[in-house]
């Protein structure tokens, strides 16, 4: 098929805005989760859903026209693959993080371009705060990025966690591991190991119950405390997507809290969106944009991770990349 010409290709571009409104309209309203039962009529899913039915029925033909739902007849749609991942509650479910990212970091992207011009972070000026800040402020917001964070755990970490050979014994801290997620995953590759999940005392409390419902609650303490100030001792430390969230002093500061809470020889295992350097799509670099305009962290390259894990006195071992776009930076304490 012939590509599209450039003006085309840039109008489709221009209207990712749209798009993404329009996916989270449909997780929003339940769209997927009614089309898991089976394709229904646009009518009937508008009395369902209690929605206009011509605006409905034009919300379905535009994602369908991106693969997210299919027209099976005239008005009647099913679910495709991709737009499996808008159910609630499926493995590989997308939805919490549709909603949260368009609930908390969509309104402050409009502030992109005095973030690009000043160099501050666009949801600071939006939130008059810094974002997690913020966060700690909303309890069914905190909720929601839990959810969202586990929906990225289920749908893409899962993949990078099944081919690495993770230790088969010890403790294991999951730094900054929200509800748990993470851990009781590895924990599954790992029957002899124990597990703490530590992270801020208002996100723990979403870590308990939700530990419980992952199996895995006999096998996982939650610890609520300050990742930068000390860190529970253990065997291995676990960080997944957390250094990104931190500009380069702030993650050596944490890296350093982790180097003085273990022991000489603790790993550290870190699974972060290692950026590759040229022009090559990779999901790293549209999430850098993320952390440009919500926090003040960045995605790194193998390069720059060696140089942040070293800045931190720790000993760098490399990167071993996944199937998935994670890769895992391995080092120790020395």
């Amino acid at each position: 098929m012939e590509a599209h010409p450039p003006p085309v290709q840039m109008v489709q571009l221009l209207s990712g805005f749209q798009v993404s409104q329009a996916l989270y309209a449909a997780a929003k309203i339940g769209v997927a989760d009614r089309l898991a039962e089976g394709p229904q009529p646009v009518e009937q899913l508008a009395d369902d859903l209690d929605c206009d039915h011509l605006a409905l029925a034009r919300l379905l033909r535009t994602l369908a026209s991106l693969g997210v739902f299919t027209e099976i007849e005239p008005e009647t749609y099913g679910l495709t693959p991709l737009g499996e991942t808008l159910v609630s509650d499926k493995e590989g479910s997308m939805r919490d993080l549709a909603l949260m990212w368009m609930e908390t970091h969509y309104a402050p992207f409009a502030g992109l371009l005095g973030t690009v011009r000043s160099g501050k972070c666009a949801a600071t000026e939006h939130y008059d705060q810094p974002f997690f800040s913020w966060l700690a402020s909303q309890p069914d917001q905190v909720s929601r990025f839990s959810r969202a964070m586990a929906n990225l755990t289920g749908g893409i970490k899962v993949g990078a966690i099944g081919s690495y050979a993770f230790p088969q014994s010890g403790t294991m801290i999951d730094v900054g591991g929200a509800d748990g997620a993470l851990l009781a995953k590895v924990l599954e590759t790992a029957p002899n190991a124990t597990g703490i999940v530590f992270d801020l005392p208002h996100v723990i409390a979403d870590a308990e119950p939700a530990l419980k419902g992952y199996g895995r609650g006999d096998r996982i303490a939650a610890v609520g405390g300050d990742l930068f100030e000390a860190v529970p001792r253990g065997d291995v430390y676990l960080l997944s997507m957390v250094l990104h969230d931190w500009n380069d002093s702030d993650a050596t500061r944490l890296l350093t809290s982790i180097g003085r809470g273990g022991a000489t020889g603790s790993r550290v295992i870190a699974l972060e969106l290692v950026m590759p350097t040229g022009d090559e799509p990779h999901m790293s670099k549209m999430i850098d944009l993320t952390m440009l305009g919500m926090l003040n962290g960045r995605e790194r390259t193998d390069a720059e991770m060696r140089t942040l894990f070293e800045g931190a006195g720790l000993l760098y071992d490399g990167i071993v990349p996944t199937p998935t776009p994670f890769s895992v930076v391995e080092a120790r304490i020395p």
